[in-house]
């Protein structure tokens, strides 16, 4: 994609996946095969009280949205993609802080992409929350 159609696959990652509003994840950087995603911290998305700790499902839908942001970007506007299978490690607690993802195209064919996943917290970079590899399906527009 170009820096254009960058920008638009930004607006529409924001404005029209209510999924993504709703847990409230935000662009933090975007280039073709590479996405990075924040999610600000809100108490609603705490699984464990007793630590606090993230729910592993805000963790795995922030990884696997940003591991499908990468993959798009990749494409055009008018294809679609899919999530066929999500791996997730869970390494470390999601403390109640932001919370980055970042996501990596590792291969592209013309039915699948990989991308390979990673979230922390900005203040330790080097240690990630959770680590995965997620296969998207592409179905690409065919014009008409």
């Amino acid at each position: 994609m170009d820096e254009n159609t960058l920008a638009n696959v930004h607006i529409l990652f924001a404005q029209t996946i209510p999924f993504n509003r709703f847990l409230g994840m935000e662009v933090d950087h975007l280039e073709t095969g590479l996405a990075r995603l924040r999610l600000p911290f809100r108490p609603e998305l705490i699984g464990d009280p007793m630590r606090p700790a993230l729910h592993g499902g805000v963790i795995s839908a922030l990884l696997d949205t940003t591991g499908g942001l990468a993959v798009w970007s990749r494409l055009t506007l008018q294809d679609r993609i899919s999530t066929v299978d999500l791996r997730v490690d869970y390494l470390l607690p999601g403390r109640a802080e932001l919370l980055l993802a970042e996501a990596r195209v590792r291969r592209l064919g013309n039915h699948l992409g990989v991308a390979a996943l990673r979230a922390w917290h900005p203040d330790q970079p080097d240690e990630s929350v959770a680590e995965g590899m997620a296969v998207y399906n592409i179905r690409r527009h065919h014009g008409g």
